[in-house]
């Protein structure tokens, strides 16, 4: 499978339309339309349900355009780091991570290390821990943000000096926001909105202990954004941590910490025996060493 015709392949299922794609390709439409089958005929397998206006993917199309976008942007991502230079400190670092007390560490980390090595750019990718380290893994980011306790069988790390406590988000007529912190009894019998991460829910479910009741989890999101608009509205709490609550400075929702307490650590991951280009390298002996020296301050 040659590159190009991969992004031909791409277009296509984005526009679902072979004219508007070949327009957009500056090609001819007989000579997109024989790519196409040529890629049919090379994977032996049908990628596409054309219809009179639109084409539709198949089941193989569908697994296709995921792994064609993965080709095409570990593709990219070494072209650009050899274009760069590996042993230059210029280029990109790509870092995953979630909404955790960790994001404006980071934040000030980027900014002092462009302050030394202007000519290096970073690129955030947002996403839960099981995102980033499938990420990590296929080699499409750098570094990623990760919450302990984690497996690192696959990873150094280096331990960040920020801690991320877990609560719940609440309307702020809600009874709950006349209290320091909420215990397992204040919530079992409200409406509960919790991360989909089954290490999350087994936790949570932990701490909960016989007060615990799997139909109060009204519904799971990756992401903090969607159920914090849900908890304005009135309509249950979010179970999340203070780093990604700090996020939503939102004056009907408030953050109220759960009792007994529930902190995790926030790590900095790379996948392991994995060359990194010059910048990485150096970037994660600037984390490292600033880090080291907060710990040591406390």
């Amino acid at each position: 499978m040659e590159n190009r015709v991969l992004k031909y392949f791409l277009i296509v299922a984005r526009e679902e339309n072979i004219t508007r794609a070949a327009e957009i390709l500056h090609i001819s439409q007989p000579a997109l339309s024989r790519q196409l089958m040529q890629l049919e005929e090379e994977l032996g397998a049908k990628l596409f349900i054309r219809g009179k206006r639109n084409i539709t993917l198949t089941d193989e199309g569908l697994y296709l355009r995921q792994k064609a976008q993965e080709i095409i942007d570990l593709t990219e991502k070494t072209e650009q780091e050899f274009a760069n230079g590996l042993t230059s400190l210029s280029g990109v670092i790509s870092i995953g991570m979630g909404e955790t007390a960790a994001s404006s560490y980071i934040a000030d980390m980027i900014y002092e290390f462009r302050e030394q090595y202007p000519d290096v750019r970073f690129e955030i990718i947002a996403g839960n821990a099981d995102g980033t380290k499938e990420q990590l893994d296929k080699g499409l980011l750098d570094v990623g943000i990760l919450l302990e306790p984690t497996d690192f069988s696959k990873y150094e790390f280096v331990r960040l000096p920020v801690k991320d406590t877990w609560g719940v988000i609440v309307p702020s007529k809600c009874p709950l926001c006349q209290k320091e912190y909420v215990t397992a009894e204040d919530l079992k019998d409200r409406k509960i909105f919790i991360s989909n991460r089954a290490v999350n829910q087994s936790m949570f479910s932990s701490w909960f202990g016989e007060h615990y009741n799997p139909n109060n989890i009204y519904l799971t999101v990756n992401l903090l954004y969607n159920a914090a608009m849900l908890v304005s509205k009135g309509m249950g709490c979010a179970v999340t941590i203070d780093g990604a609550a700090k996020l939503y400075n939102h004056p009907e929702l408030n953050f109220r910490p759960l009792y007994p307490k529930i902190e995790q650590t926030s790590v900095l991951v790379w996948k392991k025996n994995q060359i990194a280009s010059a910048c990485v390298a150096k970037f994660l002996e600037f984390v490292k060493c600033n880090s080291v020296m907060v710990n040591d301050k406390k």
